[in-house]
């Protein structure tokens, strides 16, 4: 399923899973502490390799199927077990991980607000591309059709609790990277930018 996402046509199941979408179930996830309550919204992005885009690739990852022998730069990473709840790729499709009420292992080390472990609390949405290229349209309104969406569902996510990767781990990730543009998402969801 690709192309535009029409916002009210998209729905969570009551474990989190959106309608509509691609579904690729990720090992790399599991359950919330009990005590945790989803109030952030990670935005990534990812190319494997990088700086190219398509190829089934990210998913290969996100599921541990990733063979290390398809391109040289697959073996530095080919043994990591991560996932992210949705992956929004260059043409605005959108494929689901991990259901919104699980635990994707998204953000490694990082902190927000002073709270460790951003993993407990969050959901991570990766972008397909990378640092130094411009997203396209297609994403923009993806994003910001499922931003609604989980603002919506989670009361404690709130606007000013979105970030980018490199938020939450100050120095150890850049991505979304300069090429996002926050003005332009914020407008999009109809709030003003962080």
């Amino acid at each position: 399923m690709s192309g535009y996402i029409e916002p009210e046509r998209l729905q969570l199941s009551k474990e989190g899973w959106l309608s509509g979408v691609t579904h690729c179930p990720s090992p790399n996830c599991n359950a919330r502490p009990a005590s945790a309550v989803v109030s952030l919204l990670v935005i990534h992005n990812i190319s494997l390799p990088p700086g190219e885009y398509g190829g089934g690739h990210i998913a290969e990852l996100f599921t541990n199927q990733l063979d290390k022998d398809t391109h040289p730069y697959f073996a530095s990473v080919a043994e990591l077990q991560v996932s992210s709840h949705f992956l929004i790729e260059r043409d605005g499709s959108l494929t689901q991980f991990v259901g919104t009420q699980q635990r994707a292992w998204h953000a490694g080390i990082s902190s927000f607000q002073g709270v460790q472990n951003c993993n407990d609390f969050s959901v991570g949405i990766e972008l397909e591309g990378c640092d130094e290229s411009p997203y396209n349209d297609a994403q923009y309104a993806a994003l910001a059709a499922l931003t609604v969406l989980l603002l919506n569902r989670y009361p404690a996510l709130t606007s000013q609790r979105i970030v980018g990767h490199c938020d939450i781990a100050p120095g150890r990730k850049t991505d979304p990277g300069p090429s996002f543009d926050w003005p332009r998402y914020f407008k999009l969801l109809g709030t003003s930018s962080r």
